[in-house]
């Protein structure tokens, strides 16, 4: 599932083709998909102009002038396609610039699209998600963060108000592993087993380790851990694994530069080798996901 990396990456995209412009047409292939479209969803977007992008954990929001925002989760296998319609003539803008403005142009839709929105500057955008286990809302911008599926999510880890001292707070009292806590959404929003695996290994924290015992040196180094993992995958355009590309349709990097993430039996980039007693990058299983950490550096 694509995490706080990804989504950011996705969103950005569709601002550089989205912000400031009209959607002139909307159209829905079906009733829903995780769960049913909003009660008259093409009609209620036809017409509105996007006037601002938000990033809410793994949620994005796109703002309308109509005073509702656009709330999109991409699930287990949802993108976003954007390109420019047949006979459009400005340059289609990607989220690193400008690139050919005949990408798209005369190919048929893409296969699993369920949403399409078109631009009044000859931008075509569409949702595509094969295993349906994306999401799509309507909510009052001004109750965005009231949404059910938005309430009682914990602190953005890339704004100011993250640190180490609210960290710790978060952490406090929970018996859980570390690894479990992070995942947690209410504890930190937006994180998922790639990028806490990688801000563990960084903090040298074993994700076996209590939570409760966290607070104090280890969240001091953890906070600065996830920020720099988090900013790092941003830079590269997030991670492709399976289903995720940008909206532009390239593959993001970050997963050329993975430390422990699935590297399972690889040396350690950080122990010296043999004679060092590393035993090489292990795996564990928790709470029935993959847990990839050195037992000889994270503690």
């Amino acid at each position: 599932m694509p995490e706080l990396p990804e989504v950011e990456t996705v969103m950005r995209g569709l601002r550089a083709v989205l912000e400031g412009r009209r959607i002139t047409r909307a159209k829905t292939m079906r009733e829903g998909l995780r769960w049913p479209f909003p009660e008259g969803l093409a009609r209620r977007l036809t017409g509105a102009v996007v006037t601002g992008f938000r990033r809410r954990g793994k949620y994005m929001l796109a703002r309308l002038d109509t005073g509702e925002s656009l709330l999109i989760h991409l699930g287990m296998s949802g993108r976003m396609v954007a390109r420019p319609m047949a006979g459009a003539a400005v340059p289609f803008m990607g989220p690193n610039g400008v690139f050919s403005d005949t990408r798209g142009h005369n190919q048929p839709p893409e296969a699993h699209e369920h949403l399409v929105m078109e631009t009044e500057d000859g931008t075509r955008v569409g949702f595509v998600d094969p295993r349906r286990f994306g999401s799509v809302d309507l909510v009052p911008t001004a109750a965005e963060d009231a949404h059910k599926l938005l309430a009682g999510m914990g602190p953005e880890p890339l704004e100011p108000a993250f640190s180490a001292a609210s960290l710790a707070a978060s952490l406090a009292g929970k018996k859980t592993p570390i690894k479990a806590a992070l995942l947690d959404q209410s504890v930190v929003a937006g994180l998922g087993n790639i990028y806490v695996a990688e801000a563990l290994f960084r903090a040298r924290i074993s994700p076996r380790r209590e939570a409760q015992t966290i607070p104090g040196a280890r969240a001091g180094r953890l906070a600065p851990a996830i920020k720099a993992v988090l900013e790092e995958a941003i830079g590269a355009g997030g991670s492709s694994l399976r289903d995720y590309v940008r909206a532009d349709g390239e593959l993001g990097r970050f997963q050329d530069r993975f430390s422990v993430y699935d590297r399972e039996g690889q040396p350690c980039p950080l122990c010296p080798g043999p004679g060092s007693g590393c035993a090489g990058v292990s795996r564990i299983v928790q709470s029935g996901r993959s847990s990839f950490f050195c037992a000889r550096t994270q503690r």
